[in-house]
């Protein structure tokens, strides 16, 4: 997500516009983006929980209670939900290709002021005067 928002940041600069084509779809970017990976991530988090637990259940004479085949048919309904996770978040990267899209191609570049960082940060701290140096 932090390398996206820094793609936001960039690409008009890089193109010598004033902002992006949308705002309004970068923040429909950031909650699908941002919706999807939650979906996705509690979505494996309780496959796999439930896995381990399946895996650890044992009967009375030590065998397993339930085989491989049946851990892994009980996470299907998990895996539905990391799709539609996914989704959101692809859904979101074809939003965001289409703002940059239409960023660039936009028809009059628009020049861009960069401020000029403050002078005691751009140079560092003063020098001192050679000795001997006549003002």
């Amino acid at each position: 997500m932090m390398t996206i928002g820094t793609m936001y940041h960039l690409i008009p600069r890089l193109f010598n516009r004033e902002r992006m084509y949308s705002v309004k779809l970068i923040d429909v970017h950031f909650w699908l983006s941002t919706i999807g990976v939650v979906l996705y991530i509690t979505a494996m988090w309780i496959a796999g929980v439930m896995q381990g637990l399946m895996w650890r259940a044992v009967n009375d004479d030590g065998t397993l209670t339930y085989s491989f085949i049946e851990s892994v048919k009980a996470t299907y309904p998990f895996y539905l939900v990391r799709v539609m996770g996914g989704a959101l978040f692809f859904a979101g990267m074809w939003i965001m290709a289409w703002n940059v899209w239409m960023t660039i191609r936009g028809e009059k570049p628009q020049p861009v002021r960069v401020p000029a960082p403050p002078p005691e940060m751009a140079y560092g701290p003063p020098l001192a005067a050679p000795s001997g140096a006549q003002p």
